[in-house]
């Protein structure tokens, strides 16, 4: 019997639900998923770009209710420490926190020119120049990381509250074909081969297509 709710929206292209939910998996709790439909309007708002706050993902636990990414990341630390979301080292956990938060508060211009859709691939897609500046910073997010800790995910063997927060990211620049460079594209691997990330697409994959604004060539 699950022992939480946990409250998501579109897997196919709502980064911050696949965020939360993979934060769920990484601490084995038993959970009972409620997704929202598209016709939302906070949800649409949030899948258009259109809102700077939203509710979802949302976690509810034994009377503790959690709806910011990192909060959630946060409190399934403190309550399955045994999970790895954080490294147990305290400058590594101090980078995982940071690079974490850079991506949480950061990368806008990231997030407008590449939205999450895993159905698509757009080869020779030409991304937006104001997007550069934020694509060169992820890569030296992990190229920073991985040389730390020897990989394959950016804290060592194990996946971590980073891995988590940058996993649509690697989906982002799979769906527009962006040049990646070797250590780029093995980290990238790394994380589409993760088991609960695989289930994830596969399960976006047979999503029924509803935001036609999305589904856009660009």
């Amino acid at each position: 019997m699950a022992t939480a709710r946990s409250t998501i929206s579109s897997r196919n292209y709502s980064s911050w639900s696949l965020r939360g939910w993979l934060l769920c998996r990484m601490a084995e709790l038993e959970i009972e998923e409620h997704v929202l439909p598209i016709d939302d309007p906070s949800i649409r708002a949030e899948l258009l770009l259109l809102s700077p706050s939203f509710l979802v993902p949302c976690l509810e636990h034994e009377g503790a209710v959690v709806w910011d990414t990192l909060a959630i990341g946060e409190y399934l630390a403190e309550l399955q420490p045994e999970a790895g979301i954080l490294p147990v080292e305290r400058k590594a956990r101090a980078l995982c926190r940071a690079i974490s938060g850079e991506m949480h508060s950061g990368f806008h211009n990231l997030r407008s020119a590449l939205p999450m859709n895993l159905k698509a691939h757009y080869p020779g897609f030409k991304v937006w120049a104001g997007a550069g500046p934020d694509i060169d910073r992820v890569f030296a997010i992990w190229r920073d990381a991985l040389a730390r800790s020897g990989g394959p995910f950016l804290f060592g063997g194990r996946p971590s509250l980073a891995d988590a927060m940058y996993a649509p990211v690697c989906t982002r620049f799979l769906t527009y074909a962006v040049p990646l460079d070797a250590d780029s594209r093995a980290y990238c691997r790394t994380v589409m081969r993760w088991a609960p990330m695989a289930e994830w697409v596969e399960a976006a994959r047979a999503e029924p297509d509803e935001l036609e604004e999305l589904d856009v060539e660009f």
